[in-house]
């Protein structure tokens, strides 16, 4: 095996698993430093923990209320998590992190198959800095999971396809393929099959080629994905017969074609978040694209295929009236396999000048960090702000010490050694960055005022929000709140249960004062306005953007 330069490039025995460890330690070791956030974190791991209290796997529920915006595996998911970790915020982020940790595992083994040994490894590089399956992979919400099992329905079919694959390997890549769809039809609706029907079309189309549709195990492989989907849809429509519309309906068709979310942005809207999110490789964009595109093979063209994947994602997102960062993270596992593809074919000196962008931005950040005061406010405060600034000081300066390395590496030609120590280092600078935002995360969670109330929450108080709702104070807490006067996307389920929840501000007080102890958690506005009807109350919590009472 040898490099773009023709030097070889075989590595001692012990360093490539050494280094799976190190990656691994740096990936899942930061996954509980933080505290959850508000909304996703608290809303995902509030339905996963109260589904193993309730032990009813079928029904989602968010708070105590029916919650059927999406499927069931991430709360299945979350729920084996707690009971195999316990109730803490490892535990809540072990499955996003996880499947993060194998899409850049399966990102190297299908860039190895298909291209060899060398391009296996870059690939892993590739895909385990690229910021946004970094961050992604270290927040909790749905789209690291269905990025997971749409990449692995990508390389299984690549790995199906591929000139010189026995009948019997493509077969089984096939099944894994119609089984990976299957699994993101149940992490997040039917893009699980949309996207790769739709990028498999869409090829045809532009390629002119049809003959590995008669490949495809149509037969078994629908058995087999509707083996896997079918029971759960029919079990929780069987037991809530309004699932059916509000899912495939509302949280569908109404979702990609309305504004009712309320998620809207521009054409360009995600514009950004890629050229952020490919980062430390942003720059090779345009020569990914190029060779790519020029990818003329006679069998199964890859380049290609793994581009009109990427842009199908882009543009279907970009159009739809329901929008938000992390929905085109599936096509980041994409593009790491073009970048894997293109380094072997790359001259060290090339890669040179790509250091720039991205060692210029962390240098950006440094210089910042002198000056974070001008960015406090009364709603962040510098004390917040100060130590988010140190974490990110601290990622700079080990991104650039690792920029600095490469620059050197590639100066001796040593183009495996370069991409690796950029890779660490945009893997670490992230993961710094990540775990600083928790001093600002504090102001969007609610860890830290359930602890200091702790003394006020026995087995028998009565715990609400009112008028105001933190999606991570029902997960601190350890069991729902009623909800007062709020609705937000609730309203299916406090339609369905109206028993549940108290529609109107008015009649809080009396659930307040028959309570024998209670709770609330509330904004200073609403605060004053029951101080001015009389309502006892006793402050035990508060700062720039809520406050929590408690009944004397």
């Amino acid at each position: 095996m040898r490099t773009s330069s023709g030097s070889a490039t075989a590595l001692p025995r012990a360093l490539e698993p050494a280094l799976w460890l190190l990656f691994a330690l740096v990936w899942f070791g930061s996954l509980g430093y933080r505290g959850l956030i508000h909304a996703d974190e608290g809303r995902y791991a509030t339905i996963s923990l109260f589904m193993l209290h309730s032990g009813d796997w079928i029904t989602p529920r968010l708070n105590g209320l029916l919650y059927f915006e999406k499927p069931i595996l991430q709360y299945w998911m979350g729920a084996a998590s707690f009971a195999a970790f316990g109730v803490n915020d490892f535990a809540a982020r072990f499955w996003p992190g996880l499947t993060g940790f194998l899409t850049v595992a399966l990102t190297a083994f299908t860039a190895r198959r298909l291209w060899g040994v060398e391009t296996g490894r870059y690939a892993a590089l590739a895909a385990g800095s690229c910021a946004w399956i970094v961050a992604n992979s270290h927040f909790l919400s749905l789209d690291m999971g269905v990025s997971f099992f749409l990449a692995a329905a990508l390389c299984g079919f690549l790995l199906a396809q591929r000139d010189g694959a026995s009948p019997r390997d493509a077969r089984n890549w096939m099944w894994l393929t119609w089984a990976a769809m299957a699994g993101a039809t149940l992490s997040k609706g039917l893009i699980g099959l949309l996207i790769p029907g739709a990028t498999l079309v869409l090829y045809s189309l532009l390629n002119w080629q049809w003959a590995f549709w008669k490949r495809m195990h149509w037969l078994s492989g629908l058995a087999l994905f509707f083996a896997l989907t079918a029971p759960w849809f029919v079990l929780v429509s069987e037991r809530n017969p309004t699932f059916a519309h509000f899912f495939f309906i509302r949280e569908h068709f109404e979702r990609f074609l309305t504004t009712e979310h309320k998620r809207t942005g521009a054409p360009w809207y995600f514009v950004p978040y890629l050229l952020i999110g490919l980062l430390p490789w942003t720059t090779l964009l345009p020569r990914i694209v190029k060779e790519g595109w020029a990818d003329r093979a006679a069998g199964l063209r890859v380049g290609r295929l793994l581009l009109i994947w990427s842009v199908f994602i882009f543009a279907f997102f970009s159009k739809s009236s329901s929008k938000l960062p992390s929905y085109i993270l599936p096509l980041f596992p994409a593009l790491a396999l073009l970048l894997a593809h293109s380094f072997t074919r790359m001259a060290p000196a090339a890669l040179k000048k790509h250091l720039l962008l991205p060692a210029l931005l962390w240098l950006a950040l440094l210089a910042a960090w002198p000056f974070v005061g001008r960015f406090a406010s009364v709603d962040s405060p510098l004390e917040v702000l100060q130590p988010f600034a140190h974490f990110i000081a601290a990622g700079a300066a080990v991104f650039l010490l690792g920029a600095a390395y490469a620059w050197f590496a590639l100066s001796r030609g040593k183009m495996l050694a370069a991409v690796a120590a950029l890779s660490f280092a945009s893997l670490a600078a992230v993961t710094l960055a990540a775990c600083g935002h928790d001093s600002y995360g504090r102001l969007k969670g609610s860890k830290e005022i359930v602890a200091q109330i702790q003394p006020y929450l026995t087995p028998d108080s009565a715990v609400f929000s009112v008028r105001y709702y933190d999606q991570t104070f029902p997960y601190y807490v350890g069991r729902p709140v009623t909800l007062v006067d709020f609705v937000d996307e609730f309203e299916f389920g406090e339609g369905q249960e109206p028993q549940r929840w108290l529609p109107r501000l008015a009649q809080f007080p009396a659930r307040w004062l028959a309570a024998p102890r209670a709770v609330a958690m509330l904004t200073d506005d609403t605060y004053q306005l029951l101080k001015r009807q009389g309502l006892p109350m006793k402050v035990i919590y508060q700062d720039t953007r809520r406050m929590v009472v408690a009944k004397p």
